[in-house]
């Protein structure tokens, strides 16, 4: 049975018989997802049909043909998983706000559900289906092991204060999950999406290819997991800040869009792997950074900008200003990779061609922005572009975070002053040439 402390009561109202419709959205797996076992939990208390419906927006913050692809491909995959267990699937195309009120309205639904997120425009939709429907609307937060809105009720200054709070919780949200078991007779003859028939309808752009080096779908992720349980986690601690060593878990895609619980990736990590420094700071990043992140965007809305940093660092980079920028580059001019550094061009290329980036190249990348550009606010409006544009994870409270701790110190402390960055931590060419060997970065990325 799911914890009640997963599920948040969106709208109040009498839980009768009917249809009870699950509207995925952040968490796009059958397996492992808190929100669709609960779903089907309240499906077999009333002895009616659940349906789970996805609604395909045409554009959604400057996602391309990269993201869509992933998507719609792993969504192909979870239709045919659903209709082996006799769980129907509807793909919407339009506005949630229209569309997911008209469809319950329909069919004469009992009750809506849906997963957390804390990114906005999710929540601005959520507020508006409210105002137009009349059943129970419940959320179920599936995306983080420990519920965002039940680990804290503030944004936390950074993880120090957040980790205790988690360490408290671990225990007893750290469970198994159940096996969703069929809902009646699987659906036989159920349609399969036709993935590029909807990519040609919704007319997504296409500038941006998709990448064939990882594979959406639940089965991919957990095949990823375990190379990287078997082959990478020994040696994470010491390689991960090295980008020429293939140490990182390559999931960031797979969690991003839920293909892959992170719940279950802690799980297999705890029952798999010897505990080290290794397994600790993987542990670390999967839990207590990732959860910070969904807190920094559901407790501050401004989380995407300038207004949303620390008041000592607005305070620092107001005071830089007016400070002579060596170098100023335009959004085109970075999004060519034609700056004067061949390191941060390598990095901007890596995520053009492959989707991804190093996470020791993010900071390094967008660093650099704030240190070429006229202002914060540019350097911070440029940096989520381009991340959002190439990223597969792109659009995600981990990315945000990761712009907002580069160019304005969100979970970081103040550093000594430097020109341009004022008290942001600085990172530097020479830096990099002591972690690791630039040259050979530099020459895998640029003679592609």
């Amino acid at each position: 049975m799911v914890k009640s402390e997963r599920v948040h009561i969106l709208l109040e109202g009498e839980l009768k018989p009917g249809e009870v419709v699950y509207w995925m959205s952040r968490d796009q797996r059958v397996n492992d997802n808190w929100a669709l076992i609960y779903a089907r939990e309240m499906a077999e208390r009333f002895s009616s049909r659940l349906t789970v419906v996805f609604c395909l927006l045409p554009a959604f913050l400057g996602a391309t043909l990269r993201q869509y692809g992933f998507m719609m491909r792993s969504l192909s995959k979870v239709e045919s998983s659903l209709a082996s267990l006799g769980i129907h699937f509807k793909l919407l195309t339009g506005n949630p706000e229209i569309e997911i009120p008209n469809f319950v309205k329909s069919f004469s639904s009992a009750m809506l559900i849906t997963d957390f997120d804390p990114l906005r425009i999710k929540r601005q939709w959520k507020e508006e289906i409210k105002r137009k429907i009349k059943i129970p609307f419940h959320e179920v937060d599936a995306h983080n092991i420990i519920p965002c809105r039940h680990v804290s009720s503030k944004n936390e200054f950074g993880a120090y204060t957040l980790r205790p709070k988690i360490t408290k919780l671990l225990p007893f949200f750290l469970e198994e999950f159940p096996v969703i078991k069929p809902l009646g007779s699987s659906i036989e003859n159920g349609k399969i999406l036709n993935v590029e028939n909807i990519l040609r309808g919704i007319g997504v752009d296409r500038r941006v290819a998709e990448v064939n080096h990882i594979l959406p779908g639940e089965t991919e992720a957990l095949n990823s997991l375990e190379d990287f349980i078997e082959n990478k986690i020994d040696t994470y601690s010491t390689n991960k800040n090295d980008p020429n060593k293939d140490a990182c878990s390559g999931l960031s895609a797979y969690l991003h869009f839920g293909q892959l619980s992170a719940q279950r990736v802690a799980l297999e990590v705890i029952k798999n792997v010897q505990k080290s420094p290794s397994s600790d700071s993987f542990l670390e990043e999967l839990i207590v950074r990732r959860e910070l992140s969904d807190n920094y965007c559901w407790y501050n809305p401004l989380y995407d900008s300038f207004e949303g940093f620390p008041q000592w660092a607005k305070l620092s980079l107001d005071s830089q200003r007016k400070e002579k920028r060596e170098y100023l580059y335009s959004l085109p001019e970075f999004d060519e990779a034609k700056t004067h550094d061949p390191l941060w061009n390598a990095a901007q290329l890596e995520m053009r061609l492959s989707g991804r980036m190093h996470g020791y190249m993010r900071m390094y990348w967008a660093k650099k922005i704030l240190e070429w550009t006229t202002s914060p606010e540019e350097a911070l409006s440029i940096a989520i572009f381009l991340n959002d544009r190439y990223q597969l994870d792109g659009r995600d409270p981990n990315g945000y975070v990761g712009c907002a701790w580069s160019i304005g110190g969100v979970h970081d402390r103040a550093w000594a002053n430097k020109p341009v960055y004022g008290k942001i931590r600085y990172m530097n060419f020479n830096g990099a040439k002591r972690k690791f060997r630039v040259d050979e970065y530099i020459a895998k990325w640029t003679l592609k």
